[in-house]
């Protein structure tokens, strides 16, 4: 069993919810992300979601764009995350961790030595936001021979049909975008999310994660009442403009650790 089903397992065996941070790898400094994933974990993190720096990130707003051009500016690559995740492991050998990011720095390093160093390195999931199902079947066949999940996105704008096609092809969990537009919106509408959420359970039995326009602790135990885990990201990143980098850590665990209590008085 992979790192991340034995990880949902437990959680639905204690009657939880996953809560699923997500930074930007190299942000605000490249030789402080091992030290905040491990605090996202002292904070309540159950899977660690990884963004893979890019210049061109499409599906993300100003915040995490913001994270992505001074990660590159830290002259942080695909290869230097695949080392973080390295070091993470030499501490932490359960909580999953997810690469999310775009797939031009995966085509450039070739998929199957991607997979392999992805797989070497610890990784236990990628969810490659610009590669659709209809489109990557190879890289995911090659993704499973080493045992990493392929995650993939769905949309409030997802056809019932299409939604059948992805579930088929993923694993791990589903990631259900709950808003149209990119990272870091605004508006959030539970009832809508459980709406949608009826549909896309009809088509899998994998765990389902809510993310986008997730703030503050509030709308995490909201999300935990419809969703089987919680992804937040935006607000996360955003302290990197505001905290000094020595205090960035206790101020993630703070937030973080906000969420995970709400969440966890929630049933």
């Amino acid at each position: 069993m992979s790192r991340i089903m034995a990880c949902f397992d437990r959680l639905k065996q204690q009657h939880r919810k996953a809560l699923i941070p997500f930074i930007t790898a190299g942000d605000p400094q490249a030789d402080l992300t091992v030290d905040l994933m491990h605090a996202l974990v002292r904070a309540g993190a159950n899977i660690i979601e990884l963004g893979v720096p890019f210049s061109d990130p499409m599906a993300d707003g100003p915040v995490i764009q913001r994270a992505s051009e001074r990660a590159l500016d830290n002259h942080v690559s695909l290869t230097t995350v695949l080392q973080m995740v390295t070091l993470f492991r030499q501490q932490d050998a359960n909580t999953p961790v997810v690469l999310m990011g775009y797939v031009n720095p995966i085509e450039a390093m070739g998929y199957d030595t991607f997979a392999k160093a992805a797989q070497a390195a610890g990784v236990d999931g990628v969810l490659t936001v610009d590669l659709p199902p209809e489109e990557g079947a190879e890289f995911n066949q090659l993704l499973k021979a080493q045992g990493l999940d392929s995650i993939f996105l769905i949309a409030p704008t997802t056809t019932e049909p299409r939604i059948q096609t992805i579930c088929q092809q993923a694993g791990g969990f589903i990631y259900y975008v709950s808003l149209k537009g990119v990272t870091g919106s605004q508006a959030l509408d539970v009832d809508a999310v459980a709406d949608k959420l009826t549909t896309v359970r009809a088509h899998t039995d994998l765990p389902i994660g809510v993310g986008f326009g997730i703030r503050d602790a509030a709308s995490a135990a909201a999300v935990a009442q419809v969703a089987d885990a919680v992804v937040v990201g935006s607000t996360l990143v955003s302290l990197s403009e505001t905290v000094p980098p020595q205090q960035l850590a206790a101020a993630l665990e703070t937030l973080l650790g906000g969420m995970r209590q709400a969440m966890d008085m929630t049933k």
